[in-house]
């Protein structure tokens, strides 16, 4: 199984929008993605922004290309997310899960 981990930061005034778009439509695209296991949002306060974690699991690196495309390591970051966001990681760092100690 692979992790695609990705940050991005929010005002504190806009923490709100980014964390509803990735409920909404972030999770909505993910559940079509064949291969997709599994996501969380890590959200902490970092100074006067908050700073999100996105964790997305996915079978295999082509499931992690059905959802992200050829250029896998590229961030995307749809119009809503920048809205909210002001600035976020260009690339993203896949691993794979060498122990899950899940339910």
């Amino acid at each position: 199984m692979i992790a695609r981990i990705w940050q991005g930061w929010a005002a504190k005034a806009t923490a709100d929008d980014y964390q509803r778009h990735y409920e909404s439509e972030v999770a909505g695209h993910l559940r079509q993605v064949p291969g997709f296991k599994g996501a969380r949002l890590l959200r902490r306060e970092d100074g006067g922004e908050v700073m999100f974690t996105s964790i997305t699991l996915f079978d295999s690196i082509d499931d992690v290309r059905g959802f992200a495309g050829d250029d896998y390591e590229q961030a995307v970051v749809e119009d809503a997310a920048r809205k909210a966001l002001s600035r976020w990681d260009e690339q993203v760092t896949h691993h794979e899960i060498a122990v899950d100690l899940g339910p």
